[in-house]
């Protein structure tokens, strides 16, 4: 299928947590697409942020507000009347919801009421999707991947708290959304990586931080294995589902976006790639810190993804730590962020799928 992101140019596009890493740069391919698009999100949550540092807010209308807001998230909807609706205001980090799990629940699960109640009480939307995770399946730790119809049951309180917002989103599409004149999907993504990602307790932002201080990276567990992507992946994959869908509501579903087998790696494993991008004679070492309970091995089956779109994965994991190196270090020697995630942009869509 020959998916086209012009599909997106005039319409109107209501993102939530835009301030966020893979927010920042759904909206910066958006704004070039020439969507008009509205965000609604809380501040963004680290420093630096992408948000920031790439100035996306004078791509697009950026509201400020709680997804638990009802009043204020409905006022920014009535006003922004979009046609097409992402929603990834979320709670997305497993550690935190441990230290947090009753926001963690809040965000995620009533913030998708709330997102939904939205759509529900007004007659402008044509296409939404809901952006859960890889990690909302019940993990058997097999040696397989998940497809679309196992078990929804994860294991920490982020991870559920995703399940349980899977399950608001079936019962708002079974209940009020049947007749099909809204087509509702989600997408469960995998790990992503990229350039601007700040946040806590994630893999290469800690590599990253490391490397600028010269320091040993820390990996709390080289061991595990997780189906790691460049944010660009699922984020083409997001709208091209939610851009055909607007077209024609057989397109609807649930869908699972993650890289192929060969790029399901140990965690310490992307750490030797990064360290060999990277240069400058950086090294990590195993600290297994006993925390709180995290999946060992998961992996994701596209194939339902690339049955119903003739979807593939573009950039291989080698090609992607290229993608992080470049950017990380355009931003540490002061570049051009806005031109840097422009000419990769370019770069991934350009690039012939694997």
């Amino acid at each position: 299928m020959n998916f086209d992101l012009s599909l997106y140019k005039d319409k109107k596009v209501f993102v939530t947590g835009h301030t966020g890493f893979k927010g920042s740069w759904l909206c910066k391919i958006l704004a070039n697409a020439g969507a008009d698009v509205t965000g609604y999100s809380l501040n963004p949550s680290t420093t630096p942020s992408l948000f920031e540092i790439a100035n996306i807010s004078q791509d697009i209308h950026s509201v400020i507000g709680d997804i638990r807001d009802y009043k204020a998230l409905k006022a920014a909807f009535d006003e922004a009347q979009p046609e097409i609706v992402l929603h990834l205001a979320a709670q997305p980090i497993v550690r935190d919801s441990y230290r947090n799990p009753a926001y963690t629940y809040e965000t995620n699960v009533m913030g998708t009421v709330n997102i939904l109640e939205c759509v529900r009480t007004t007659d402008c939307v044509k296409s939404f999707l809901n952006v859960t995770t890889d990690k909302v399946y019940l993990n058997k730790e097999w040696s397989w991947g998940y497809r679309e119809n196992e078990e929804l049951d994860g294991y920490d309180p982020y991870s559920n708290s995703k399940s349980c917002s899977e399950l608001v989103t079936h019962s708002y599409k079974n209940s009020f959304f049947n007749d099909g004149h809204v087509a509702i999907s989600t997408a469960r993504a995998g790990n992503v990586i990229g350039g601007g990602d700040f946040a806590n307790d994630r893999i290469i932002p800690d590599c990253i931080r490391a490397a600028i201080k010269h320091e040993d990276i820390i990996v709390r567990n080289p061991f595990s294995t997780r189906p790691y992507q460049h944010v660009l992946e699922p984020l083409y994959a997001y709208l091209m589902i939610a851009a055909m869908q607007y077209q024609d509501n057989k397109y609807a579903g649930y869908y699972n976006v993650g890289p192929d087998d060969q790029d399901c790696f140990q965690t310490g494993v992307l750490v030797d790639l990064f360290v060999n991008k990277w240069g400058e004679g950086i090294k990590w070492i195993n600290r297994y810190d006993g925390g709180p309970h995290e999946a060992n091995f998961l992996k994701l089956d596209c194939s339902k993804l690339k049955s119903f779109f003739g979807w593939r994965p573009h950039w291989n994991l080698d090609t992607a730590l290229e993608m992080v190196v470049e950017w990380s270090k355009c931003w540490i020697e002061g570049g051009d962020i806005r031109s840097c995630m422009d000419s990769e942009i370019e770069a991934f869509l350009h690039s012939k799928e694997r």
